[in-house]
């Protein structure tokens, strides 16, 4: 059987004056770990004044290194993680400082999409009961939940009559599929994808990358896709934020950043990417960054990236550069000396 071919990629959408989700300045700090003399370690900022706006049916990809605060962002849009400071608007409300009583009701339209199925999944509980109990808990009778359970497997490419069956019987891509299902029993407007093809074999990743794209088209969803893999954020999403030590030093359409990349931490990130082309691949410019990235425990002053930036200069070494527009176009990079398109 032929492997499956990711679809065509869509034109990128502009944010409606009314985004669906608006965050602002959004900072997560951690306490730092104790010594073993009892003396606590300096507090880690994980997130380090995010901000950006997502439209109704849009797809934003947040993309980085391990460790630059992707999935803490995810994870605080959905109140798994309650924010150290700064709002998070869905649909017209902020729910950042929302008690878990008045949460509930927003919880329905707002779910997520973890990297590993299989840590994700109960495996004490039968698909069934992993997929319907959102319903179970929104208010849904037993009889009502396992119809929806049911008719969402069916929705992802499952056999429902295997809906009486636990996680280790099915695959990866399947497992997936099930943690899919399992985020659309509430009917929500919005997913937050952390890393969810990233522990899968290449032709099931396409194949749940063609089911989430065919899942928007069809339910109107709007994504925030969480990934580190550069070519499969480029098929699916419409806009993206790329993130270093915490903050996002990049943002636009996917046609700007890919195209002509502004900051030079992105400039990088897409050197590594592999051309299918041959040729191309031996002719261009790799570019290496030297050392690692720094702790956000200890981060560097003035811009975090200067210390393995191959454009920096004595200003970056003091003030931190703000997003600020690059070109004609909506891009922002928050960088002291930007590549212009």
């Amino acid at each position: 059987m032929a492997e499956p071919r990711l679809s065509e990629p869509r034109l990128s959408q502009p944010p409606l004056s009314e985004p669906l989700l608006s965050v602002r300045d959004l900072v997560k700090t951690f306490a730092g770990r104790r010594s073993r003399t009892g003396r606590a370690g300096a507090p880690v900022r994980a997130v380090d004044g995010v901000s950006f706006d997502l439209a109704a049916g849009e797809t934003l990809g947040l993309v980085g290194e391990s460790g630059c605060g992707k999935s803490t962002t995810g994870r605080m849009i959905v109140r798994l993680l309650d924010p150290t400071s700064g709002t998070v608007t869905f649909d017209g409300t902020e729910i950042g400082g929302l008690s878990q009583a008045r949460l509930r009701p927003h919880r329905r339209h707002l779910q997520m999409v973890f990297q590993d199925p299989y840590s994700s999944l109960n495996p004490r509980q039968t698909v069934a009961r992993i997929i319907s109990e959102p319903l179970l808990v929104q208010g849904a009778s037993a009889v009502e939940a396992r119809g929806r359970a049911a008719e969402l497997m069916e929705l992802v490419g499952l056999i429902p009559e295997h809906l009486d069956r636990y996680p280790h019987e099915f695959s990866g891509g399947q497992a997936q599929r099930i943690g899919i299902a399992r985020s659309l029993a509430t009917s929500p407007k919005l997913v937050i994808a952390d890393e969810p093809v990233s522990a899968l074999d290449v032709s099931v990743q396409a194949q749940v990358v063609n089911l989430m794209e065919q899942l928007q088209r069809e339910l109107g969803l709007a994504y925030v896709f969480i990934a580190h893999d550069l070519s499969v954020v480029k098929r699916v999403c419409d806009r993206v934020a790329v993130m270093y030590l915490g903050r996002i030093v990049e943002i636009g359409d996917k046609a700007e950043v890919y195209g002509s990349p502004a900051h030079p931490y992105t400039r990088a990130l897409l050197s590594a990417v592999p051309l299918p082309d041959p040729v191309a691949e031996r002719a261009r410019e790799r570019i290496v960054l030297l050392g690692d990235p720094p702790s956000p425990a200890d981060p560097p002053t003035g811009c975090g990236f200067h210390p393995r930036c191959p454009k920096a200069q004595a200003r970056c070494r003091t003030e931190r550069p703000l997003l600020e527009v690059v070109g004609t176009g909506g891009r922002q990079a928050a960088c002291h000396f930007p590549e212009q398109p």
